[in-house]
């Protein structure tokens, strides 16, 4: 399975971004999706999940209210619609893959597949 992240940029506080990331490959079944980040000299963290029905969708605190997450499934596709954006959230972004559940995690060790990450950057 591979997944392509896009839509990273600059932005200014207080701006929008929206991420895309597409799975391809060996993926079939049900699958959750997620988006993870990683600030400069920080670990990577949990930001958003759907499961495949996208009933069930954990955000993290720091995000609740301003980023919102979506899929489609016909084209194997994630979403992260990011909102008042702050200088906080500047980070590497991933998309990630939890293969043949219908369960969402936060746990990054759950995660079979990884997107190469899409820089995020908001300026003050």
């Amino acid at each position: 399975v591979q997944l392509q992240a896009s839509g990273g940029g600059l932005v200014q506080a207080g701006g929008s971004l929206r991420l895309s990331c597409a799975a391809s490959g060996r993926i079939s079944g049900v699958y959750t999706l997620a988006w993870f980040r990683q600030g400069a000299g920080k670990g990577r963290e949990f930001v958003a999940a759907i499961s495949w029905s996208g009933v069930s969708r954990p955000y993290a605190d720091s995000v609740k209210g301003r980023f919102t997450i979506s899929r489609n499934n016909a084209k194997n596709t994630v979403f992260l619609q990011m909102n008042s954006l702050e200088p906080d959230d500047t980070a590497v972004y991933y998309c990630a893959a939890y293969l043949e559940t219908v369960e969402t995690t936060t746990s990054i060790r759950n995660y079979d597949a990884w997107g190469q990450g899409t820089q995020v950057t908001v300026s003050s």
